[in-house]
This record gives C-alpha cells, sequence and structure tokens, in this order.
C-alpha cells in the first residue's frame, strides 16, 4: 500500500510517517518547511524517516507544486497547515488562508481524479470556539473563537464539498490540543517542560484554570490509521481523551516529574483562546473503536525525556 502525507516533517506528519512505515506502506511526505518554527526541528523529526528506502521526501509547497504526480496512493493524510491561534492574527492571516484553505482545496482538486480509497484530513477543536457546549460534540454549531479556527472550519467545509460533489471519501479529525515527543517548541506543555528544566520563568496566559483535552500523539495517529482503514466514506469525529485538565495542574504534573518548582509569570489572556477544551469521544469510539490509551503523566514523562535528550 501506498500512502501520501503532507506536513511529513511536523510533529504529527512525521509521527504518522512512521508507524505507517513500520505498517508496511510506501510512503511519500511532502512538507514545505515553512518558517513557523526552526527548519533544524523539522529535519531532526526526519532523521528516521529519511532512512527508510520506502519513504521519499518531497519538499515543495502543495499550492505550487505538481500533486498528479504523488497522488497515485491508495491514502491521503493531510497533515500539512499552518498552526497557531494567537499567530493567526493581523497580517498573518495570509499564510493561514494560503496554507490551511488554498493547500486543501488544490489537494482536494487534485485528488478528484485519483482512485483514493480514503482522504484523512486534520482539523481542529478550534473549530467549536468558545462554547458553553461542553463537552463538545460533532453535532454542535461550530463558531470559532480565532482566524486559525475560521480557516481550519474553511478547509472542513471544503472536505464535505468535495466529498458530495465529486464523491471523494474524506474523513476529518477534529484534534483536541495534541502533546508528546516532536511537540511543536512554541506549544504550552513543550515550553513549560524547557523552561522548568532550565530554571527560566514559564509564562500562563489567563489564571491557569482553563481547561484542556490533552491527546497524547500515538492516540492522534491510531485515529488516522482507524479512520483510513474504516468502511464510512465520509464524516467528522473528535479525537481528544476525554479527560481535561486544568493548565495548572499539568505545570505540576512536570515539576513532579522533573524535581523542579516552576517560575510563573501569569499574564492577561491573549485574544483568541478559548477558556476551555472538552471532547466527547462516544462518536469515533462507536464508529472507529478509538481508544485514548496513554495517560497524561505517562505522555508527559515521554515528553520530558524526548526533550532531555533532543
Amino acid at each position: 500500500m501506498k500512502a501520501l502525507v503532507t506536513g511529513c516533517a511536523g510533529f504529527i506528519g512525521s509521527t504518522l510517517s512512521e508507524r505507517l512505515l513500520d505498517e508496511g506502506f510506501e510512503v511519500i511526505g511532502i512538507d514545505s518547511f515553512t518558517d513557523y518554527y526552526s527548519k533544524d526541528i523539522k529535519e531532526y523529526n526526519l532523521k528516521n524517516l529519511i532512512l527508510n528506502d520506502k519513504f521519499t521526501l518531497i519538499s515543495e509547497n502543495l499550492v505550487t507544486c505538481d500533486l498528479k504526480t504523488y497522488l497515485d496512493v491508495d491514502y491521503v493524510f493531510h497533515q500539512a497547515g499552518q498552526p497557531g491561534v494567537r499567530g493567526s492574527w493581523g497580517y498573518d492571516f495570509e499564510e493561514y488562508i494560503y496554507n490551511n484553505i488554498s493547500a486543501t482545496q488544490k489537494l482536494l482538486e487534485a485528488s478528484k481524479n485519483f482512485n483514493i480509497k480514503k482522504i484523512v484530513y486534520a482539523s481542529s477543536s478550534s473549530v467549536y470556539g468558545n462554547t458553553d457546549t461542553i463537552p463538545m460534540k460533532e453535532t454542535q454549531i461550530t463558531r470559532p473563537y480565532s482566524p486559525y479556527g475560521v480557516t481550519k472550519l474553511a478547509a472542513e467545509n471544503l472536505c464535505d464539498l468535495y466529498s458530495k460533489n465529486y464523491g471523494l471519501s474524506v474523513i476529518s479529525l477534529r484534534y483536541f490540543t495534541v502533546y508528546g515527543p516532536r511537540q511543536r517548541p512554541e506549544m504550552a506543555i513543550s515550553t513549560f517542560i524547557r523552561n522548568i528544566l532550565y530554571d527560566k520563568e514559564i509564562s500562563i496566559y489567563g489564571d491557569g484554570n482553563q481547561g484542556r483535552d490533552f491527546t497524547y500523539v500515538d492516540d492522534i495517529v491510531d485515529a488516522n490509521i482507524k479512520a483510513a482503514y474504516s468502511d464510512i466514506k465520509s464524516d467528522i469525529f473528535n479525537v481528544g481523551s476525554q479527560s481535561p485538565i486544568k493548565l495548572i495542574d499539568v505545570v505540576k504534573i512536570i515539576e513532579d516529574i522533573i524535581g523542579k518548582k516552576a517560575n510563573i509569570n501569569y499574564l492577561d489572556s491573549e485574544k483568541g483562546d478559548v477558556k476551555d477544551t472538552y471532547s466527547d469521544i462516544s462518536k469515533i469510539q462507536k464508529s472507529l473503536g478509538y481508544k485514548c490509551d496513554f495517560d497524561l503523566e505517562k505522555g508527559i514523562y515521554e515528553q520530558v525525556e524526548y526533550i532531555k535528550n533532543f
């Protein structure tokens, strides 16, 4: 079997690509190496992949490359995109339109001419916005609270349109706060771990009582593969742990694992940050047999060890 993974040098894309290779796939990975964070980190993510002769790296942009060259595959895992809620305001919003909406449209447009079994799109819990409806269910109204969330929802809608109009089989997975080894350096757990390890101040936006539904990267990868293999033609699923925890309690877990106290600087909440995320995962459990196997303490321990040895 062959798979195309977009965003293959990223946190989730590289982890997914390794899992696919382990399962016997040939993998074509596409990544444009945007400058959102260091290219060195992305190249380090690829270090095991490029040693495997069943992996092919394509360093191109989804919007401008000739995608038809790479789409003779069984499955497409669309992980590429411009991440980050806080960075999506202002002039940088054009990058989000380009990398989240235009790139998705180009991929779908090219895919309609191929016999692809399944396209799995990496969406986000950000599509729900700052809702009082908790836990968040796939059936509720989506009202993004950030420009980033707007672009992820727009790409979801494109997936639905191409499914209904052209018969593409597309499943969108709404990720809830993914963490684990290779997590992007600006994300909360990565930042907390590094700064506590090296006796630097950590910043918490708000009072620390906001809840986050942290989901370990291996569970995200497992959901992608289950979605690809499923008989379901097109649908949307939450992928989370269904066990939200306050941010300040995450800091305490990290402190216990590292054996150091954090020096915390509390800042005003940032625009676009939602108060709580909390997934209802009953649909994906029933339809795909998804399980959230990693507990938070174990997952954070794995991430601490990864950062120590990076």
